[in-house]
């Protein structure tokens, strides 16, 4: 009998200390694996569209330093994918690229799937009443990409674009200064740059704004394309025209981040971004 209750109660604990176990390996996935390891080692999972040249793209092979993506074939090249990978290099973590759309960067920042974002993404105000932001890690100005030969291709003022039909990328702050033109027609916001050079091939709208690497690489990648710096008439926080990296609220590795930025001279950061036109895909 004795043997039978002692059998019983071996029984018991074993089954407790297994509950317990697999409780605790449930709580390690809910928090998520990202930014596991603080003090060094591990991985710094960026998220990005990989989409936005010259900040980022996908192509198919690891030339001129491109980073493959988690869970995919492809890889991940551009401005972006250089910095963050002087970033990782910084933290003493290894770089993972996690490719998806813009619109799931915040929530997946959030829930813990990413470690950071760094996607060309403007520090505005309403952003960072969600996340955190580190200094900024590159600064451009608005433009308006056009076709040449078109009545817009000597404007200098935004106005000049009254009565345009005028677009910009879905849910950015290029898209809502549109708004500053009088009489403008401002046509439904687009999900990417590619959508918007088609558009604008066959005159569907009259310009896209962008920022200025984009309308250098439009014109690179389409002769009939150019693209107009506002001289006048146009205004917008630098908020509106800087990148920065998004981080967690409270992330401890703000600090950190900052530091590694801060040793990237400017000369640098216009030579990364100078290759990153040159070698991005000619279609993006």
């Amino acid at each position: 009998m004795k043997r039978k209750w002692l059998l019983l109660m071996l029984t018991v604990m074993t089954a407790i200390m297994l509950a317990a176990c697999g409780s605790g390996d449930k709580k390690d996935e809910a928090t998520g694996d990202a930014g596991a390891d603080k003090d060094g080692g591990g991985e710094f999972r960026v998220g990005m569209e990989a989409g936005y040249a010259p900040f980022n793209w996908t192509q198919q092979d690891d030339a001129n330093g491109a980073v493959k993506i988690a869970d995919n074939a492809e890889y991940a090249g551009g401005y972006d994918v250089q910095m963050a990978k002087k970033i990782a290099e910084g933290l003493g973590k290894e770089l993972v690229i996690v490719k998806m759309e813009w619109d799931g960067l915040v929530p997946a920042l959030q829930s813990n799937k990413i470690d950071a974002i760094v996607a060309g993404m403007s520090p505005t105000d309403e952003r960072k009443k969600t996340i955190d932001f580190t200094e900024n890690y590159y600064t451009s100005d608005f433009v308006m990409v056009i076709k040449k030969g078109s009545k817009y291709e000597k404007a200098k003022s935004i106005q000049d674009f009254s009565g345009a039909k005028i677009t910009s990328q879905l849910n950015t702050s290029n898209y809502d200064v549109i708004d500053q033109i009088k009489d403008v027609q401002k046509q439904t916001a687009m999900d990417n740059f590619p959508a918007m050079r088609v558009a604008l091939e066959a005159e569907k709208i009259d310009g896209y704004v962008a920022e200025r690497p984009e309308g250098i690489s439009a014109a690179a990648a389409n002769d009939k394309f150019t693209y107009v710096k506002f001289e006048e008439g146009f205004d917008t926080d630098i908020s509106n025209t800087s990148i920065a990296v998004g981080l967690r609220k409270g992330d401890e590795n703000l600090g950190k981040i900052n530091e590694i930025l801060k040793g990237i001279s400017e000369d640098d950061r216009q030579k990364i971004m100078e290759e990153a036109i040159h070698q991005q895909p000619a279609a993006q």
